[in-house]
C-alpha cells in the first residue's frame, strides 16, 4: 500500500456483509462495467448485482463461503471470496472467487493483500489446494503468478465478454501444504 492509504482487510459474516450491501453492489458494478470477467456482462443492472450479493449472504450463513472485505480510507475498496468445495472427496480444496478492487483504489497492492488474506484463511481451514480462473491475458494473471500460483492451461472460448466475443479462461492452482486430514 502507498503511504497515506491506511488499509484494513478482514473477513465478515452474513450480517456484516448485509450492512455493506450498497458498497458491494457498487464494487461489483464498477468491476463489471470496467471490463472485469467475473461472470456478468456490462452494463450490470443494480438488481442483478443485488441478487448476486444476496446469494453470497446465503452462502455465508450456510458456511459454504468466506468473504474478505478491504477498506481504504474508510471505504469498501475490494473483496475476495473463498468458496468451499461441496463434495466429500474435495474438502481439502477451495476456490478463490471474485477478487475485486474498485477502480478508484487499483495499483496500490490491494489485490495482492486480498489474495494473501484468502490464502491465510484457507490454511486456517485446513485447505491444501486452491484453484481459480481468470480471463486469459488479464492483468490478474501477473498478480497470481507473482504470488506463486501455477497456470495449468487455458480453456478457449470459455466466457462471453461485453463486446460479444468469446475469451479463454486461464486456470490456476496453488498448493498450500496444509495437512489435508485436518480439512472438514
Amino acid at each position: 500500500m502507498n503511504a497515506g492509504s491506511p488499509m484494513e482487510i478482514r473477513f465478515v459474516d452474513a450480517t456484516e456483509a448485509e450492512s455493506y450491501r450498497e458498497a458491494l453492489v457498487e464494487l461489483l458494478r464498477d468491476a463489471v462495467d470496467g471490463g472485469a470477467s467475473v461472470g456478468f456482462l456490462p452494463p450490470l443492472e443494480e438488481s442483478e448485482a443485488r441478487a448476486y450479493w444476496e446469494g453470497v449472504r446465503e452462502d455465508l450463513v450456510a458456511g459454504r463461503r468466506s468473504l474478505a472485505l478491504a477498506w481504504v480510507e474508510g471505504r469498501v475498496a475490494g473483496t475476495a471470496q473463498l468458496v468451499e468445495a461441496g463434495k466429500a472427496n474435495a474438502r481439502h480444496r477451495a476456490e478463490v472467487s471474485r477478487v475485486l478492487v474498485h477502480s478508484a483504489f487499483r495499483r496500490r497492492g490491494l489485490g495482492a493483500a486480498l489474495m494473501r488474506a484468502v490464502e491465510a484463511r484457507a490454511r486456517e481451514q485446513g485447505k491444501r489446494t486452491l484453484v481459480l480462473d481468470t480471463r486469459e491475458g488479464d492483468s490478474a494473471e501477473r498478480l497470481y503468478q507473482s504470488l506463486g500460483w501455477i497456470r495449468v492451461g487455458v480453456i478457449p472460448e470459455y466466457a462471453r465478454n461485453g463486446a460479444g466475443t468469446l475469451d479463454g479462461t486461464a486456470v490456476y492452482y496453488k498448493l498450500l501444504g496444509a495437512d489435508f486430514r485436518s480439512a472438514r
